[in-house]
Parts: structure tokens; sequence; C-alpha cells
């Protein structure tokens, strides 16, 4: 497949049909290794003008996506192979979700969408990640809002503390539990209702 290159991160298919195999994505891997944010991606759109974007995206162990959130802008994940957790946090920094993504064999969801303004990442859990992203043009840098409670790609020290805490809050986190009526509350009126009756008779 012939790829234009933008930097060593972004290569774009120029063509109108864009169809990539095995070969390309082993190709991706090895390249993805080698850059320092340890990623790459193909774009199948042309231009960040785009009104539809879709990317093949590799990702390698230890990429650090900055948590962020998108305004009015909505995404979609699909994993082709390895294994990554999608983490949804508060405004606070709080991990209020965990959605563990793996292919279709893995036994885990392989599907993730969200039109929500949330903060949120994702955290490698494979030696390396492939999935098809797809989300809403134009690219413009703005619109994606940065978390101010997570550090910057260009510290590596604070960086490397985020994911060391990311990781095990993830692979220790559970949804809450669903909370039923409180102890010795009786829900809605039946213990009126049954006074009344009482009373009446």
């Amino acid at each position: 497949m012939l790829l234009r290159e933008i930097s060593a991160e972004v290569l774009v298919a120029d063509a109108p049909i864009v169809a990539l195999t095995r070969d390309d994505v082993a190709a991706l891997k090895v390249r993805a290794a080698k850059n320092p944010r340890r990623r790459i991606r193909v774009c199948a759109h042309r231009s960040v003008d785009d009104a539809v974007h879709e990317m093949l995206i590799v990702m390698a162990q230890g990429c650090y996506i900055r948590p962020h959130k998108h305004l009015e802008k909505s995404e979609s994940f699909h994993v082709v192979e390895g294994a990554l957790d999608v983490v949804i946090f508060d405004d606070e920094g709080q991990v209020t979700q965990v959605l563990p993504l793996g292919d279709y064999v893995s036994g885990a969801g392989f599907y993730y969408r969200s039109d929500a303004a949330l903060y949120h990442t994702v955290f490698i859990r494979s030696a390396v990640v492939v999935f098809h992203e797809t989300t809403r043009g134009p690219f413009r840098p703005s619109d994606s809002i940065p978390a101010p409670w997570s550090p910057d790609e260009t510290d590596a020290v604070a960086v490397s503390g985020f994911l060391a805490k990311l990781g095990e809050a993830t692979a220790t986190w559970r949804p809450p539990a669903i909370r039923g009526p409180e102890r010795g509350r009786i829900p809605h009126d039946g213990g009126d209702r049954r006074r009344r009756r009482a009373a009446s008779s």
C-alpha cells in the first residue's frame, strides 16, 4: 500500500480505495516500537478537513495518551489485535469506568463508541495493540481538551509514574455495586398504606 508520510507517526493513504494487509501491519508495528512516543497511524482519509476521519492505529506498550475530552465529537474503536483498556475519569481525575477491549476472539469487548464529553485515555495491556478509530472531522487541535491533572507528554518521569498508577487502578477497578433500598426502609409508601388501613378498620 502506497502511503504518504506526514511525520514519523502519521501516514496518509492517498488512494481512492484503501486496503491494508498483515504485511502492512507488521511494518507499522516495527515503526511504532522505534518511535519515541511508541505509536503510528495510517489515515484512510486524505485531509484534516474531511468530515469523517478513519485511522488504523498501532501503539506499543508504554505509549502514553494524555487524558483528554472532546467537545461535540464522537469517536469509536474497533480492536484488530492486542488488548487495551479505555479508561474514563471524572473531572478530578478519579477513574469512573474501565472498558477492557481485545480482538473479537479474545472474549473481551472489541468495539467502543462514545459521544460523551468525558476525560478518557487508553492503557495498553499487550505488547502492541492495533485498532481502527473513527471520529468526526475536521481535525482541530483545540477540539481536544487535556485533563489539567494529567502530566504533559514531555515530562517523562511524571508520565512513567502516571502510567504505573493507571495500570494499578485499571487492574483493580470494579464497577460500583448497585444500591438497593436503605436498610429498614420500605420502598414507596407501602407502610403508610398499611397504617391507614389499620386505623380505618
